[in-house]
């Protein structure tokens, strides 16, 4: 069955870096796209990066955008968020959502399979 599973969330301090993970199951090619959304207290879920099948295109939310990198390990089956000069609007539950296009979105409507999310919590 798909399933995405994400990992890495933790207590960070502003400032600091974080990796998150997403480790993917089901698919039997590399034909979906990949997008991080996080969710944060009071607000609706929000695209924060994605990357296309075979990683030809990434795209970055403007709030994420030169601190963040999207990228992925094929060999692995594993994505990867890197978060670096984190600000406590960062905080939230991260999730990896997979979109069977194949396309880079970061539109909630475009994904097709979610997983549960790993929060990340940026405070001093």
């Amino acid at each position: 069955q798909k399933q995405l599973v994400e990992s890495g969330g933790a207590l960070v301090q502003p400032g600091g870096s974080l990796r998150l993970s997403c480790v993917v199951s089901g698919y039997p090619e590399d034909n979906f796209g990949i997008a991080w959304f996080r969710q944060a207290p009071g607000k609706e879920r929000e695209g924060i990066s994605c990357i296309s099948s075979f990683g030809a295109n990434t795209n970055y939310a403007d709030s994420a955008k030169g601190r963040f990198i999207i990228s992925r390990d094929k060999s692995k089956n594993t994505f990867y968020l890197q978060m670096n000069s984190l600000k406590p609007e960062d905080t939230g539950l991260y999730y990896c959502a997979a979109a069977e296009t194949g396309w880079c979105s970061m539109l909630t409507s475009g994904m097709d399979v979610w997983g549960k999310g790993t929060p990340v919590t940026v405070s001093s």
